[in-house]
């Protein structure tokens, strides 16, 4: 496992080995980072610029995350092509991490998790927003429904990188005026997802404990 300490953009336009390995993102700016599919005409850069925040674009699908440094977990894990866990319907490849993050968050105390396996729970706010609607693989908490843990899937010819995220702080209200247009009042979502008080050190450490006991890592 290796911890970066580095700006979204610069996680985001990394180029993995194809290998097993993990990477414990620390960044030092405030970001708002946009899915691949979504355009810059989303953003009120003029607030984005008077916050000091970087405005970068991923290059996975789903919608936008507002990271804080030190308000989140971000853990980019990667698997070469080649790997046993590697699955071709991509509806279902990421059940397997899942998994990993329910029996790591039940050792930092968030019982009840458990993976999303049915079609993607979508609205207008989860188009916008991507802890706003939830995946296949993704973590939810089954007493709410709320989100977790966020998954995002970016492949490539040699490997598939899922870039994984739960926050410490869910505050709509936050990013909100940062986003030109809304599909209605920020406190339709604050509900959707479960912030997390156990550290990003504890966390971290579980994530990477289970892919051990499970010997997807050494």
């Amino acid at each position: 496992m290796q911890q970066l300490h580095c700006s979204a953009s610069e996680q985001h336009a990394r180029t993995f080995t194809p290998e097993r390995s993990v990477f414990d993102v620390r960044i030092r700016q405030t970001a708002l980072v946009l899915g691949s599919r979504q355009t810059p005409d989303l953003v009120d850069a003029d607030a984005c610029a008077r916050g000091n925040i970087e405005v970068v674009r991923r290059r996975s699908g789903g919608g936008v995350v507002f990271l804080e440094p030190g308000e989140h977990v971000w853990l980019d894990i990667v698997i070469p092509r080649t790997d046993e866990l590697w699955v071709d319907d991509v509806s279902t490849s990421m059940w397997w991490l899942g998994e990993v993050w329910v029996r790591a968050l039940t050792e930092v105390g968030i019982d009840g998790a458990q993976v999303h396996r049915g079609a993607l729970l979508n609205d207008s706010w989860g188009d916008l927003v991507c802890f706003a609607g939830v995946g296949p693989g993704e973590v939810t908490v089954s007493a709410t429904g709320s989100k977790v843990v966020g998954i995002s899937q970016r492949r490539t010819r040699d490997y598939a990188s899922f870039q994984c995220t739960v926050f410490h702080k869910w505050a709509p209200e936050q990013f909100a005026p940062l986003l030109r247009v809304l599909p209605g009042a920020p406190s339709q979502i604050e509900e959707r997802v479960t912030a997390i008080t156990a550290s990003t050190d504890a966390v971290v450490n579980a994530v990477v404990k289970q892919l051990q006991s499970s010997q997807l890592l050494p």
